[in-house]
């Protein structure tokens, strides 16, 4: 008789305040370089096209690594995936911080975000593991509200940082904030592994496609067409300072979204929550699209950040329900669509934004939000028919 253990057998509980931090120290590196670009360009040998490419590759090895955790966290446990990461993490923010010139602060980077890549889904698996219904679902609010924090903290401080301290502060940073993660898990040990492995086979079901299929657009809406409001702003006449500050109302909406998501679940369906946040994302895009201006720009902003707050989590937890015997794989192929999409979004529409024609582009994002409403909402009512809780 097999005897053999389940795959995630008794998994352990990591405390919510080191799933917090972690949430926000992986956003605060992913978007910690961007708002210093001039000011890197300008402090060391580089041009700004290279400056630029720093922040294209940390992306592509962000998205490129996630079937790759997703494989080694369902091989050998979730915590053994994030610890190498959060090691990892460290080791490729040193190597930031000790080079200036391009070539190998371009591998430093890569490689930085390659393992600062792994943090977000292994968190989410790890609330897939480990939490049931609605305290899973409060549990992916309170990380949408950190991983913000973290995007908006970054947002305003790290130009700030390299102008008055150093650009190297930005780098060090997260190496700190990584050693004071890996402190808070030392008492965690990894839950005992089956043999079965890693099951890639039920991550690839024709349910997990259309999934991944739907947060790809998902991506290309919520993250790739946000990359516009600042240029928007001001492009239609606010200053460089303000843009910055106004596009953070998306953190804004995403906070406040979260704490109106903690009293939504507890009143509707998953299938209703994901329609309710694609009606805030189709709202969002209407005033850019046939009002466009400053105020239009604000409001977009914010009502992505609500709608990645209700609509998002929701399809977290999808992910995370989807395919528990392949869980970390499903989460991983989930986010690796999603910075796909948010990439292909911005790669379709770069000639419109060259022509500053963000108008045209909030109305694409208008129409094609009013068909991810139906997809989306459709596809989880028949996945929940055929695997009902």
């Amino acid at each position: 008789m097999d005897n053999a253990e389940p795959i995630d057998s008794k998994p352990a509980r990591v405390p919510d305040s080191a799933l917090r931090f972690i949430g926000f120290l992986s956003f605060f590196d992913r978007y910690g370089t961007a708002p210093m670009l001039l000011i890197l360009a300008a402090s060391t040998a580089l041009s700004l096209a290279e400056a630029v490419e720093l922040v294209a590759f940390y992306a592509l090895f962000y998205a490129v690594g996630q079937p790759i955790w997703g494989l080694l966290s369902d091989r050998f446990g979730r915590l053994t995936v994030l610890r190498c990461a959060l090691v990892g993490a460290i080791l490729g923010a040193l190597a930031s911080v000790l080079f200036a010139s391009y070539l190998p602060l371009l591998v430093a980077r890569s490689f930085t975000g390659l393992m600062f890549g792994a943090l977000y889904p292994t968190l989410l698996t790890l609330l897939g593991d480990t939490r049931q219904g609605i305290e899973r679902a409060r549990g992916l609010s309170d990380l949408q509200i950190y991983s913000s924090l973290g995007t908006t903290l970054a947002t305003l401080a790290a130009g700030l940082l390299a102008t008055y301290l150093d650009w190297r502060v930005v780098f060090l940073l997260p190496a700190v904030g990584s050693v004071a993660a890996l402190f808070s898990l030392r008492q965690l040990q990894e839950a005992p592994r089956g043999r079965s492995g890693t099951n890639f086979r039920a991550a690839l079901r024709p349910m997990n496609l259309a999934l991944y299929a739907i947060v790809f657009v998902e991506g290309a809406l919520l993250m790739g067409l946000l990359t516009y409001v600042v240029p928007a702003l001001q492009q239609s006449g606010v200053s460089v300072g303000l843009s910055g500050v106004l596009g953070c109302a998306f953190a804004l909406g995403v906070i406040l979204g979260a704490r109106l998501m903690r009293r939504l679940v507890t009143r509707f369906t998953r299938t209703w929550l994901i329609g309710i946040g694609a009606a805030a994302l189709s709202v969002g895009f209407l005033p850019s699209a046939f009002a466009p201006s400053p105020i239009s720009y604000t409001l977009t902003a914010f009502a992505l950040g609500a709608a990645n707050a209700i609509m998002h989590s929701s399809m977290q937890g999808w992910a995370t329900d989807i395919a528990p015997e392949a869980r970390a794989t499903t989460v991983s192929l989930f986010v690796f669509s999603l910075f796909l999409g948010a990439s292909a979004a911005t790669y379709l529409t770069a000639d419109l934004a060259e022509q500053s024609q963000y108008a045209q582009i909030f109305a694409y994002g208008l129409w094609l939000s009013l068909i991810l409403a139906v997809v989306a909402t459709t596809t989880h009512r028949l996945w929940r028919k055929r695997n009902p809780a």
